[in-house]
């Protein structure tokens, strides 16, 4: 097998340019040696992570055909290929200490590929993708700018974000009919909110689903009297530190009111 035909239905653009695949897997640390790769494909990226010896590298693909390329053309990957969905694929199980995530995320789960890292916070120190240039600038989007959203304030609560670079269109086979872009995470120090998590996040997406109204009438829902620091700002004029102590103010009305009845 020569090569893997990419398929719509997966999302798949593989990266041609071995410059730029490089440039990639030089961008990720070595702080931990398990490296687990997600959709690979035909192994532009894994013969660079390979090369670097202080790094154990496992991959793991959805699609049979790539997954057939990789053991032909990687022999040393034997026994660390996982055929599997990585959606659904259980870090901790697999990995008893630290691993950190590389890849070239396609597009239509690249979302979800960054809150299943989210869930496994405490086993994913650094992640390193490649995604839509615009998600990327989503998610590393500091708070003030019309880019920064849901996605933006829960992973920069538990990651520092970097974005790294611009990848042209015209490097991937098909090329898509976007610019994609490289993202570095890094985890953070926070171990846990001063608040209710679940909590948290349903602030913060009531807050951005209505992003055009001042939280007082976004958040009226869960808080009828907003502190009055926050009730006449829009959500993006919220830092990420702001929002947990929005979420913990809320909490503490809504315990005097239990209190007091």
């Amino acid at each position: 097998m020569n090569f893997v035909k990419p398929k719509k239905n997966l999302g798949q653009h593989f990266l041609t340019d071995q410059n730029i695949a490089h440039k990639i897997v030089d961008c990720l640390g070595a702080d931990v040696s398990d490296v687990l790769e997600v959709g690979p494909g035909m192994g532009v990226l894994t013969r660079f992570l390979l090369e670097r010896s202080e790094l154990k590298i496992h991959v793991i693909e959805i699609d049979r055909e790539s997954v057939q390329f990789l053991e032909q053309n990687f022999p040393e990957l034997k026994d660390k290929i996982y055929f599997e969905n990585f959606l659904k694929f259980d870090i901790a199980q697999h990995f008893s200490g630290n691993v950190n995530i590389i890849g070239n995320f396609p597009y239509n789960i690249s979302s979800q590929i960054l809150f299943k890292v989210l869930q496994y916070r405490d086993n994913v120190p650094e992640v390193v993708g490649m995604l839509q240039k615009e998600v990327a600038e989503r998610i590393s989007s500091a708070h003030g700018s019309k880019k920064y959203g849901i996605l933006s304030v829960m992973l920069q609560v538990f990651y520092n974000i970097e974005y790294l670079f611009t990848v042209s269109e015209q490097v991937f086979d098909p090329p898509p009919k976007v610019k994609s872009a490289v993202i570095r995470l890094k985890r953070n120090n926070v171990t846990e909110l001063p608040c209710n998590e679940a909590f948290f996040v349903k602030v913060v997406k009531a807050a951005f689903n209505q992003r055009r109204k001042m939280l007082r009438n976004s958040l009226k829902g869960l808080c009828e009297n907003l502190p009055e620091k926050y009730a006449e700002k829009r959500p993006e004029q919220v830092s990420v530190d702001d929002f947990i102590e929005l979420t913990k103010s809320i909490e503490d009305l809504k315990k005097n009111q239990d209190h007091a009845i």
